[in-house]
């Protein structure tokens, strides 16, 4: 499966963005879909997934109440809505997929910007 994100920009703290991340080669199906990110000098760590068959989700504890990711089955396509951004929120985002049998990400797309000004 490969996977495009996009939708990273430049946004005023307090402000909102909504990432996309379109998958092509193959549905969903039955694959766990996560948001990851990376801030300028710090490791990438994880952000938010969601079960794709079953649509159940989990947050970091960071964003929780401020993010939502969701789907559209007839887009193939994941979303993560940000809102109330922080500064602390710039970072490069990725989606990446796996089989719910496996424990490390086996797809990942290209990472997307997102910068948040004070």
């Amino acid at each position: 499966v490969q996977l495009q994100a996009f939708g990273g920009g430049l946004v005023q703290a307090g402000g909102s963005l909504r990432l996309s991340c379109a998958a092509s080669g193959r549905t969903f199906g039955n694959y766990i879909i996560g948001w990851f990110r990376q801030a300028p000098g710090k490791e990438r760590g994880f952000v938010a997934d969601m079960f794709w068959s079953s649509g159940s989700t989990n947050y970091a504890d960071s964003v929780k109440g401020r993010f939502t990711i969701s789907r559209d089955g007839a887009k193939n396509t994941v979303y993560l809505q940000m809102n109330s951004l922080k500064p602390e929120d710039t970072a490069v985002y990725y989606c990446a997929a796996k089989n719910p049998a496996t424990r490390l990400y086996n797809y990942w797309g290209q990472g997307t910007l997102v910068t948040v000004s004070s």
